[in-house]
């Protein structure tokens, strides 16, 4: 019996310490008056972290934590700077706003937005990393086999270049651009530097990360627009044209962003390298970390 298999079954001790600062936070965030949300951000999706990785732990018998705790704190401090750029590629659409910001002086809202943006990367990886212990997910697969040259990726990596450029010059139309644009510009370049990237897997007939991490990241967006519901400081949506349909804040169209952003994230991990090939002897196995495990 490998190593892995031997652990298949038991969840960690982080899996019910994570399920434990969801729960109370959760009440805590909801049953509060006043300020609150600002200190009850971290712990609630720290928690949500620690389940989705103590869960992958039981099924595989290996997990993102398991594997590398330095790594997995990386995560964290990545998310940092991810998020925030997508905080000021905002301050050009004015997609979202803050309640309760005027309550904060600069600092101390850069300092606690910074602890709740941590969170963003490690939930988004974490629950893509669950999906794929699910065996459709992770051995989906497509009948072809094609080859990306090298003025194909340069291509694309300009057309999320031009994405960008007419989101920022004309934000009222091209808003939705946000959420494919760094994914465009990115993903081609970890493609012609040998790393991961869903542009390849994908030519290649390989699906799994590219369905894991869009659903991954809309897994995520659901309970960030539940949990914010009822939070404050809490976030709020002016969206041209799709103010229709809420579900919480967010509009029901807007929750087709998060899919595209998952695939960001996935390409930002890739070229900082938080996400490596599985098998160094296969360019592109399509297997996010512990997958083949499972």
């Amino acid at each position: 019996m490998s190593p892995t298999a031997a652990h298949k079954g038991s969840f960690p001790i982080r899996f019910w310490i994570g399920l434990v600062l969801v729960a109370v936070a959760w009440v805590l965030n909801w049953g509060l008056e006043g300020l609150r949300t600002h200190w009850l951000f971290f712990p609630q999706w720290l928690g949500y972290c620690l389940v989705v990785d103590g869960w992958v732990f039981q099924r595989c018998g290996t997990s993102l934590i398991h594997r590398s705790r330095l790594r997995y704190a990386g995560l964290f401090l990545l998310s940092i700077p991810v998020w925030w750029l997508f905080e000021v590629l905002n301050l050009v659409t004015q997609n979202w706003s803050y309640l309760g910001r005027e309550s904060f002086t600069d600092l101390e809202y850069f300092l606690f937005s910074s602890l709740s943006f941590s969170t963003v990367i490690p939930a988004v990886f974490g629950t893509a990393e669950l999906l794929l212990t699910v065996g459709w997910i992770k051995n989906l697969k497509g009948r072809w086999n094609c080859q990306l040259g090298r003025n194909l990726l340069l291509g694309l990596c300009a057309s999320g270049w031009i994405m960008l450029g007419l989101m920022l010059a004309f934000p009222r139309i091209f808003f939705p651009l946000m959420w494919l644009s760094v994914f465009f510009i990115l993903d081609p370049l970890n493609a012609l530097r040998g790393r991961p990237s869903l542009i390849r897997q994908v030519a290649y007939g390989t699906l799994s990360n590219t369905i894991a991490f869009g659903l991954g990241a809309l897994v995520c967006g659901f309970f960030w627009e539940m949990w914010n519901i009822y939070a404050y400081p809490k976030w709020i949506y002016s969206i041209p044209y799709l103010e229709v349909l809420h579900v919480f804040e967010m509009p029901l169209a807007g929750y087709g962003g998060y899919i595209p952003f998952g695939w960001e994230l996935f390409a930002i991990g890739a070229l900082a390298g938080s996400i490596r090939n599985s098998n160094p002897n296969r360019t592109e196995s399509g297997a996010f970390q512990s997958a083949d495990n499972c």
